[in-house]
Protein backbone atom coordinates (compact mmCIF):
# COMPACT_ATOMS: atom_id res chain seq x y z
CA UNK A 1 0.00 0.00 0.00
CA UNK A 2 3.00 2.34 0.38
CA UNK A 3 3.23 2.58 -3.41
CA UNK A 4 -0.30 3.93 -3.82
CA UNK A 5 0.60 7.65 -3.44
CA UNK A 6 3.31 7.35 -6.12
CA UNK A 7 1.10 5.29 -8.41
CA UNK A 8 -1.75 7.73 -7.89
CA UNK A 9 0.46 10.69 -8.77
CA UNK A 10 1.62 9.02 -11.96
CA UNK A 11 -1.96 8.08 -12.87
CA UNK A 12 -3.16 11.63 -12.30
CA UNK A 13 -0.43 13.01 -14.54
CA UNK A 14 -1.17 10.50 -17.30
CA UNK A 15 -4.95 10.89 -17.03
CA UNK A 16 -4.82 14.68 -17.10
CA UNK A 17 -2.84 14.56 -20.33
CA UNK A 18 -5.70 12.55 -21.86
CA UNK A 19 -8.55 14.58 -20.31
CA UNK A 20 -9.92 15.71 -23.63
CA UNK A 21 -13.25 14.93 -25.33
CA UNK A 22 -11.42 14.49 -28.63
CA UNK A 23 -9.55 11.57 -27.09
CA UNK A 24 -12.63 10.17 -25.34
CA UNK A 25 -14.76 10.37 -28.50
CA UNK A 26 -13.23 7.15 -29.85
CA UNK A 27 -14.69 5.23 -26.91
CA UNK A 28 -17.75 7.47 -26.50
CA UNK A 29 -18.97 8.42 -30.00
CA UNK A 30 -22.56 8.95 -28.80
CA UNK A 31 -21.80 11.23 -25.85
CA UNK A 32 -22.56 14.94 -26.29
CA UNK A 33 -19.44 16.54 -24.82
CA UNK A 34 -20.69 20.01 -25.77
CA UNK A 35 -23.23 19.82 -22.95
CA UNK A 36 -21.72 19.61 -19.47
CA UNK A 37 -21.58 21.14 -16.01
CA UNK A 38 -17.92 20.15 -15.56
CA UNK A 39 -15.82 23.31 -15.38
CA UNK A 40 -12.55 21.70 -16.47
CA UNK A 41 -12.01 18.36 -18.19
CA UNK A 42 -8.99 17.68 -15.98
CA UNK A 43 -11.50 16.99 -13.19
CA UNK A 44 -12.33 13.71 -14.92
CA UNK A 45 -9.67 11.01 -14.72
CA UNK A 46 -9.39 7.45 -15.89
CA UNK A 47 -9.71 5.02 -13.01
CA UNK A 48 -7.86 2.36 -15.03
CA UNK A 49 -10.58 0.06 -16.44
CA UNK A 50 -12.20 1.09 -19.73
CA UNK A 51 -15.90 1.55 -20.36
CA UNK A 52 -17.68 -1.51 -18.90
CA UNK A 53 -14.34 -2.87 -17.72
CA UNK A 54 -16.14 -3.07 -14.40
CA UNK A 55 -19.30 -4.87 -15.56
CA UNK A 56 -22.55 -3.59 -14.09
CA UNK A 57 -25.22 -6.19 -13.37
CA UNK A 58 -28.78 -6.24 -14.69
CA UNK A 59 -31.80 -8.16 -13.40
CA UNK A 60 -29.90 -10.40 -10.98
CA UNK A 61 -31.43 -13.47 -9.42
CA UNK A 62 -32.26 -13.74 -5.71
CA UNK A 63 -32.69 -16.53 -3.22
CA UNK A 64 -34.14 -16.85 0.27
CA UNK A 65 -32.14 -15.74 3.28
CA UNK A 66 -32.43 -19.24 4.75
CA UNK A 67 -30.70 -20.70 1.69
CA UNK A 68 -27.64 -18.41 1.86
CA UNK A 69 -24.52 -20.23 3.03
CA UNK A 70 -21.61 -18.13 1.75
CA UNK A 71 -21.95 -14.77 3.51
CA UNK A 72 -20.34 -14.25 6.90
CA UNK A 73 -22.14 -12.43 9.71
CA UNK A 74 -20.27 -9.12 9.73
CA UNK A 75 -20.13 -8.71 5.95
CA UNK A 76 -21.82 -5.52 4.70
CA UNK A 77 -24.83 -5.58 2.42
CA UNK A 78 -26.90 -2.77 0.96
CA UNK A 79 -30.45 -3.19 2.19
CA UNK A 80 -33.46 -2.12 0.15
CA UNK A 81 -36.82 -2.33 1.91
CA UNK A 82 -39.64 -1.01 -0.25
CA UNK A 83 -43.22 -0.88 0.98
CA UNK A 84 -45.16 -4.02 0.14
CA UNK A 85 -42.08 -5.84 -1.18
CA UNK A 86 -39.84 -8.53 0.26
CA UNK A 87 -36.66 -6.86 1.60
CA UNK A 88 -33.55 -7.41 -0.55
CA UNK A 89 -29.89 -7.58 0.37
CA UNK A 90 -27.17 -6.70 -2.16
CA UNK A 91 -23.85 -7.98 -0.76
CA UNK A 92 -20.90 -5.62 -0.95
CA UNK A 93 -18.73 -8.64 -1.86
CA UNK A 94 -20.46 -8.45 -5.27
CA UNK A 95 -20.84 -4.68 -5.58
CA UNK A 96 -17.11 -4.22 -4.93
CA UNK A 97 -16.48 -5.91 -8.29
CA UNK A 98 -19.53 -4.61 -10.22
CA UNK A 99 -20.42 -1.24 -8.59
CA UNK A 100 -23.91 -1.03 -10.16
CA UNK A 101 -26.90 -3.37 -10.06
CA UNK A 102 -29.83 -2.51 -12.34
CA UNK A 103 -32.83 -4.16 -10.73
CA UNK A 104 -36.61 -3.83 -10.59
CA UNK A 105 -38.43 -4.02 -7.25
CA UNK A 106 -42.21 -3.86 -7.09
CA UNK A 107 -42.32 -2.50 -10.63
CA UNK A 108 -39.88 0.29 -9.80
CA UNK A 109 -36.61 0.22 -11.76
CA UNK A 110 -33.72 0.90 -9.39
CA UNK A 111 -29.94 1.21 -9.56
CA UNK A 112 -28.10 0.00 -6.47
CA UNK A 113 -24.63 1.57 -6.59
CA UNK A 114 -21.41 1.34 -4.60
CA UNK A 115 -18.22 3.32 -5.18
CA UNK A 116 -15.43 1.67 -3.16
CA UNK A 117 -13.12 4.67 -3.46
CA UNK A 118 -15.70 6.85 -1.66
CA UNK A 119 -17.42 4.09 0.35
CA UNK A 120 -20.59 5.51 -1.17
CA UNK A 121 -23.58 3.18 -1.40
CA UNK A 122 -26.69 4.81 -2.89
CA UNK A 123 -29.87 3.48 -4.51
CA UNK A 124 -31.57 5.47 -7.26
CA UNK A 125 -34.90 5.32 -9.06
CA UNK A 126 -33.95 4.81 -12.73
CA UNK A 127 -37.04 6.57 -14.06
CA UNK A 128 -36.56 10.02 -15.59
CA UNK A 129 -38.59 12.44 -17.69
CA UNK A 130 -37.07 10.90 -20.84
CA UNK A 131 -37.73 7.33 -19.81
CA UNK A 132 -36.21 4.53 -17.77
CA UNK A 133 -32.43 4.37 -17.88
CA UNK A 134 -29.98 1.50 -17.47
CA UNK A 135 -26.58 2.28 -16.00
CA UNK A 136 -23.05 1.08 -16.58
CA UNK A 137 -19.60 1.94 -15.21
CA UNK A 138 -17.72 4.43 -17.39
CA UNK A 139 -14.26 3.74 -15.97
CA UNK A 140 -13.91 7.45 -15.22
CA UNK A 141 -13.56 9.15 -11.83
CA UNK A 142 -14.24 12.67 -10.63
CA UNK A 143 -13.06 13.57 -7.15
CA UNK A 144 -12.28 9.85 -6.85
CA UNK A 145 -15.99 9.07 -7.24
CA UNK A 146 -17.43 6.74 -9.86
CA UNK A 147 -18.78 8.28 -13.03
CA UNK A 148 -21.70 6.18 -14.24
CA UNK A 149 -23.23 6.36 -17.70
CA UNK A 150 -26.67 5.56 -19.04
CA UNK A 151 -26.89 3.19 -21.99
CA UNK A 152 -29.72 5.13 -23.62
CA UNK A 153 -27.95 8.47 -24.27
CA UNK A 154 -24.43 7.68 -22.97
CA UNK A 155 -24.60 10.72 -20.71
CA UNK A 156 -22.19 10.62 -17.76
CA UNK A 157 -23.53 10.69 -14.20
CA UNK A 158 -21.84 11.50 -10.89
CA UNK A 159 -22.63 8.64 -8.52
CA UNK A 160 -22.27 10.60 -5.28
CA UNK A 161 -24.90 13.18 -6.24
CA UNK A 162 -27.02 11.22 -8.73
CA UNK A 163 -26.79 13.90 -11.38
CA UNK A 164 -25.84 13.87 -15.06
CA UNK A 165 -22.70 15.96 -15.60
CA UNK A 166 -21.87 15.33 -19.27
CA UNK A 167 -24.09 14.69 -22.28
CA UNK A 168 -27.67 15.07 -23.42
CA UNK A 169 -29.15 14.61 -19.94
CA UNK A 170 -26.81 17.02 -18.16
CA UNK A 171 -28.53 18.56 -15.15
CA UNK A 172 -31.01 15.70 -14.75
CA UNK A 173 -31.11 14.35 -11.20
CA UNK A 174 -32.13 10.87 -10.14
CA UNK A 175 -34.41 10.34 -7.15
CA UNK A 176 -32.52 8.76 -4.25
CA UNK A 177 -34.34 5.93 -2.48
CA UNK A 178 -33.87 5.01 1.19
CA UNK A 179 -31.35 2.18 1.48
CA UNK A 180 -28.49 1.54 3.84
CA UNK A 181 -25.42 -0.55 4.50
CA UNK A 182 -25.62 -3.02 7.36
CA UNK A 183 -24.17 -6.38 8.31
CA UNK A 184 -25.54 -9.61 6.91
CA UNK A 185 -26.39 -10.75 10.43
CA UNK A 186 -28.43 -7.58 11.03
CA UNK A 187 -30.32 -7.98 7.76
CA UNK A 188 -31.17 -11.65 8.15
CA UNK A 189 -32.19 -11.27 11.81
CA UNK A 190 -34.67 -8.53 10.94
CA UNK A 191 -35.72 -10.17 7.65
CA UNK A 192 -35.70 -13.98 8.04
CA UNK A 193 -38.04 -14.19 5.04
CA UNK A 194 -35.97 -11.74 2.98
CA UNK A 195 -34.07 -12.21 -0.26
CA UNK A 196 -30.37 -11.96 -1.03
CA UNK A 197 -28.78 -11.49 -4.44
CA UNK A 198 -27.36 -14.55 -6.18
CA UNK A 199 -23.64 -14.87 -6.85
CA UNK A 200 -22.98 -13.24 -10.25
CA UNK A 201 -21.85 -15.46 -13.11
CA UNK A 202 -18.43 -13.81 -13.41
CA UNK A 203 -14.96 -15.07 -12.62
CA UNK A 204 -14.25 -12.85 -9.62
CA UNK A 205 -12.80 -13.56 -6.20
CA UNK A 206 -15.99 -12.62 -4.39
CA UNK A 207 -15.45 -12.04 -0.69
CA UNK A 208 -11.88 -10.82 -1.21
CA UNK A 209 -11.11 -7.13 -0.85
CA UNK A 210 -9.06 -5.65 -3.72
CA UNK A 211 -8.66 -2.42 -1.72
CA UNK A 212 -6.74 -3.74 1.29
CA UNK A 213 -6.28 -1.07 3.99
CA UNK A 214 -7.62 1.58 1.64
CA UNK A 215 -9.61 3.32 4.35
CA UNK A 216 -6.44 3.73 6.41
CA UNK A 217 -4.70 5.90 3.82
CA UNK A 218 -3.96 9.57 4.45
CA UNK A 219 -5.17 10.61 1.00
CA UNK A 220 -7.59 8.86 -1.38
CA UNK A 221 -6.67 7.39 -4.75
CA UNK A 222 -6.73 9.82 -7.70
CA UNK A 223 -7.88 12.78 -5.62
CA UNK A 224 -6.17 16.16 -5.71
CA UNK A 225 -8.85 18.32 -4.11
CA UNK A 226 -9.04 19.95 -0.72
CA UNK A 227 -8.97 17.80 2.38
CA UNK A 228 -11.83 18.08 4.90
CA UNK A 229 -11.80 20.86 7.51
CA UNK A 230 -11.59 20.52 11.30
CA UNK A 231 -8.70 18.04 10.98
CA UNK A 232 -11.16 15.31 9.98
CA UNK A 233 -9.20 12.52 8.23
CA UNK A 234 -9.92 12.32 4.50
CA UNK A 235 -11.03 8.70 4.70
CA UNK A 236 -13.01 8.99 7.91
CA UNK A 237 -16.61 7.90 7.41
CA UNK A 238 -19.43 10.41 7.70
CA UNK A 239 -23.18 9.94 7.46
CA UNK A 240 -24.48 12.32 4.82
CA UNK A 241 -28.11 13.40 4.87
CA UNK A 242 -28.71 16.09 2.26
CA UNK A 243 -25.96 18.67 2.68
CA UNK A 244 -25.13 17.73 6.28
CA UNK A 245 -22.53 15.24 7.48
CA UNK A 246 -22.33 13.53 10.88
CA UNK A 247 -18.91 11.98 11.68
CA UNK A 248 -19.28 8.27 12.28
CA UNK A 249 -17.02 8.60 15.31
CA UNK A 250 -19.62 10.86 16.92
CA UNK A 251 -22.42 8.37 16.28
CA UNK A 252 -20.31 5.49 17.60
CA UNK A 253 -19.62 7.45 20.79
CA UNK A 254 -23.19 8.65 21.37
CA UNK A 255 -25.17 5.72 19.98
CA UNK A 256 -28.19 7.85 19.12
CA UNK A 257 -28.29 11.43 17.83
CA UNK A 258 -31.55 13.31 17.28
CA UNK A 259 -31.33 16.69 15.58
CA UNK A 260 -32.41 18.50 12.42
CA UNK A 261 -35.65 16.49 12.44
CA UNK A 262 -34.01 13.07 12.14
CA UNK A 263 -32.64 10.37 14.41
CA UNK A 264 -29.39 8.61 13.60
CA UNK A 265 -28.47 5.39 15.40
CA UNK A 266 -25.28 3.35 15.50
CA UNK A 267 -24.81 -0.26 16.60
CA UNK A 268 -21.73 -2.47 16.38
CA UNK A 269 -21.52 -5.48 14.10
CA UNK A 270 -20.50 -4.41 10.56
CA UNK A 271 -17.05 -4.93 9.05
CA UNK A 272 -15.30 -2.37 6.88
CA UNK A 273 -15.26 -3.61 3.29
CA UNK A 274 -12.02 -1.69 2.64
CA UNK A 275 -9.72 -2.91 5.40
CA UNK A 276 -8.77 -6.58 5.62
CA UNK A 277 -8.00 -8.75 2.58
CA UNK A 278 -11.24 -10.60 3.38
CA UNK A 279 -14.27 -8.30 3.44
CA UNK A 280 -15.98 -10.03 6.33
CA UNK A 281 -12.91 -9.70 8.54
CA UNK A 282 -12.53 -5.93 8.30
CA UNK A 283 -12.41 -3.73 11.37
CA UNK A 284 -15.57 -2.54 13.08
CA UNK A 285 -17.48 0.34 11.47
CA UNK A 286 -20.94 -0.34 12.85
CA UNK A 287 -24.47 -0.27 11.47
CA UNK A 288 -26.24 3.05 10.89
CA UNK A 289 -29.94 3.79 10.44
CA UNK A 290 -31.47 7.21 9.78
CA UNK A 291 -35.17 7.82 10.40
CA UNK A 292 -37.48 10.83 10.45
CA UNK A 293 -39.74 11.89 13.31
CA UNK A 294 -42.36 9.35 12.21
CA UNK A 295 -39.88 6.46 12.14
CA UNK A 296 -39.57 6.29 8.36
CA UNK A 297 -36.19 5.51 6.83
CA UNK A 298 -34.42 8.51 5.34
CA UNK A 299 -32.18 8.38 2.28
CA UNK A 300 -28.56 8.82 3.34
CA UNK A 301 -25.04 7.76 2.50
CA UNK A 302 -22.13 6.63 4.67
CA UNK A 303 -19.26 8.06 2.66
CA UNK A 304 -15.71 9.26 3.18
CA UNK A 305 -15.22 12.79 4.50
CA UNK A 306 -13.18 13.95 1.49
CA UNK A 307 -16.03 13.06 -0.88
CA UNK A 308 -18.55 14.98 1.17
CA UNK A 309 -16.27 18.02 1.17
CA UNK A 310 -15.62 17.68 -2.57
CA UNK A 311 -19.28 17.56 -3.60
CA UNK A 312 -20.74 19.68 -0.79
CA UNK A 313 -17.99 22.25 -0.14
CA UNK A 314 -20.49 24.50 1.63
CA UNK A 315 -22.11 21.65 3.50
CA UNK A 316 -22.60 21.58 7.26
CA UNK A 317 -20.44 19.41 9.50
CA UNK A 318 -22.51 18.14 12.41
CA UNK A 319 -19.77 18.01 15.00
CA UNK A 320 -20.28 17.22 18.72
Amino acid sequence: MRLIPLVAALCVSASQSLANPEFWAFEWPNTDFETTTVESWVEILSGGPPKDGIPALTDPGFHAVVDEAGLTGREPVITLEMEGEIPRAYPIRYLTWHEIVNDTVGGIPVAVTFCPLCNSGITFDRRTAVGTLSFGVSGKLRNSDMVMYDRETESWWQQAIGEAIVGELTGTTLQTLPSWMESWDTFKTRNPDGLVMDTPAFNRNYGANPYVQYDSLFRPFLYSGELPPFDIPALARVVRVGDRAWPLTRLAAEGTVTEEGITLTWAAGQASALDSDTIGEGREVGNVRVRDSEGRDVAHDVMFAFAFHAFWPDGTWMLP
